[in-house]
């Protein structure tokens, strides 16, 4: 009986080749990271080609990026967090023209905008934040730089914070600095100087044309000329490409500052960036990752905007960032800053100097104007249990 002619011929493998290139694809990824680790364990930077190369791994690797990066996090700075609270001394009204700040030249965003606190009003509310945890105060006064009558004003407010809270950190953010202003401030008791580089020098015009990238050199390159500690960062979200981002992180690297906030742009309507929404939470995590390699033993502060950009990724850059903003910003609300403690603590890291609190639920939103704190006439955003007690009415008895 005649029968049909069978087909043994080996079906074709249609997806082998797109196999074979993803595992290859991963295990370039894998290379790269291990490369960079091993570099950062030896306090080595990456070349600016691997630097770029990490920022433009895929989303799916996200993971792996992470990993490796907090490999160099923690060999230096283990599971710890410290904790940073902003006073905002002057808020508005500054004469540049930043076009990402909210306080700037010719800004409609609908901002507090109040003039200099006085020395014992900024001494309150530092107090506040250390009672919530904080190590550091950070002093920042809108402005192009201080008058010599300003460096008195913050020198008096130093000391104010001082005779309250000893031992802490203080650390100013006033501006483009003068001769002499950063040994002045020094005398007075700061311990840091914040000057942030922000973008790339090559694109720094298209940012700010009120002063040049080389005027924030020079005031990061004084205040460690005077002793201060150098904290100087960057703000991604600008619309700035990876080149540039590199660019910047390896600028920050040669300056060599002692913390390097990385701030997410806050796009605030009013302002020329406010469309401005092109950052993932991904590529917020490979920006942190790539500041970790580039500076693998300095602070690395998660700044500004990582509330609305990071959301619920958040927990993740505790393991490339060592420190972060407690409470709020200087013009926008931040995380409440209980939410903050909680999530360090479930993300398995402690706080340098930490007081356990009781703590609220989570309340995250977009970018929403600070209407409470310095400047007004409500409580700052702390847990409830780190805020000065006022006694209510007593009953008669």
């Amino acid at each position: 009986m005649d029968t049909a002619p069978t087909d043994t011929a080996a079906p074709t493998d249609t997806a082998a080749p797109t196999d074979t290139a993803a595992h290859a694809a991963h295990a370039a990824h894998d290379d790269l990271i291990g490369t960079l680790v091993d570099k950062a364990l030896r306090r080595e930077p990456p070349t600016r080609a691997e630097a770029l190369a990490l920022l433009k791994t895929p989303d799916e690797a996200v993971l792996d990026v992470v990993a490796g990066a907090s490999r160099v996090r923690h060999r230096y700075f283990g599971r710890r967090v410290k904790l940073n609270f902003l006073v905002n001394l002057k808020s508005g009204l500054c004469p540049e023209d930043c076009s990402y700040c909210s306080q700037r030249l010719g800004s409609q965003a609908e901002i507090l905008k109040y003039t200099w606190l006085t020395p014992r009003e900024a001494a309150e509310a530092a107090a506040q934040g250390f009672a919530a945890g904080a190590k550091r105060v950070c002093l920042v006064a809108s402005g192009r730089g201080p008058t010599d009558r300003d460096i008195g004003r913050v020198s008096e407010t130093i000391a104010a914070i001082r005779a309250e809270s000893p031992g802490v950190e203080v650390c100013a953010c006033l501006g483009l600095l003068s001769e002499g202003q950063a040994a002045r401030l020094g005398e007075a008791g700061a311990d840091a100087y914040n000057h942030n580089l922000n973008t790339a020098g090559d694109r720094y015009a298209d940012i700010c044309t009120t002063h040049t990238y080389t005027d924030r050199v020079e005031t990061v390159e004084q205040a460690r000329a005077a002793g201060l500690s150098p904290c100087s960062g960057l703000i991604a979200g600008l619309g700035e490409r990876p080149e540039e981002l590199v660019d910047v992180a390896f600028s920050l690297r040669a300056l060599d500052p002692d913390s390097v906030p990385v701030n997410f742009l806050m796009p605030f309507k009013g302002t020329p960036l406010a469309g401005e929404w092109g950052l993932t939470p991904q590529h917020c995590l490979r920006i942190l990752a790539m500041v970790r390699f580039v500076c693998p033993d300095v602070e690395v502060r998660l700044g500004g905007g990582r509330e609305i950009h990071l959301r619920g990724m958040q927990p993740l850059a505790l393991h490339l960032a060592n420190s972060l903003f407690l409470g709020d910003y200087l013009t926008s609300e931040g995380q409440p800053g209980a939410a903050d403690l909680e999530m360090i603590r479930d993300a398995g890291f402690v706080v340098e100097g930490m007081t356990e609190t009781t703590l609220p639920k989570h309340r995250d939103d977009a970018v929403r104007v600070r209407r409470r704190g310095t400047g007004t006439g409500l409580p700052p955003n702390l847990p409830p249990d780190a805020l000065p007690h006022t006694p209510g009415p007593q009953a008669d008895t």
